[in-house]
């Protein structure tokens, strides 16, 4: 039986005694049918040592990221708390949701083109980063993806290398960027 938690579609599962209870999550969505993963971690949680976001989901999307376009199709995958005050645009992307109003990522098909795309996260790393915080575990994507997510750092550096502390109107392009991956570019 699949039930709503805290607005996800979950059937809880017991593997083993002596292990606690693991959530199914099944995803039907514009982009996935029949998806389907287990949360194993509390959400916001037990991440490693070497993965510490600067913002959750929910503040990405109150904040303002990918023009707003992203997750229109997929709510009931996540918690309703994260939609209330997200900015979205379910009809085309919106420069102008972005927190620093401006364009700064590349379409979904370049990133198709690169391979930067992992088949259970058609949407690229924000899914992934949803799907983590909700305590979805995939060693090696997971892996693969914080990996990546430490590589941003270099623009988080350039940033600070270049502009006054506080003055948001420098690089606003990259300060965008980095938003997009959690870093919480208003604070340098």
């Amino acid at each position: 039986m699949v039930v709503r938690v805290h607005g996800v579609h979950v059937a809880p599962v017991r593997f083993r005694a002596f292990r606690p209870m693991k959530k199914l999550v099944v995803v039907n969505d514009k982009m996935q049918k029949n998806y389907r993963y287990y949360l194993t971690e509390p959400i916001g949680k037990n991440f490693p040592p070497e993965f510490k976001p600067e913002l959750t989901p929910q503040e990405m999307l109150e904040l303002g990221v990918f023009g707003g376009k992203y997750m229109t199709d997929c709510q009931l995958e996540f918690p309703i708390s994260w939609f209330k005050k997200a900015k979205l645009s379910p009809e085309k992307y919106d420069s102008k949701l972005n927190y620093f109003k401006v364009r700064a990522s590349q379409s979904l098909k370049i990133w198709q083109e690169k391979g930067w795309i992992y088949k259970d996260d058609p949407r690229g790393w924000f899914q992934w980063y949803c799907r983590y915080y909700m305590g979805r575990r995939l060693e090696q994507e997971d892996k693969r993806q914080i990996k990546r997510w430490r590589a941003i750092k270099r623009h988080v550096v350039a940033i600070i290398n270049n502009c006054r502390r506080g003055d948001l109107n420098c690089r606003p392009r990259q300060r965008q960027a980095v938003l997009h991956w959690a870093y919480d570019s208003r604070k340098f």
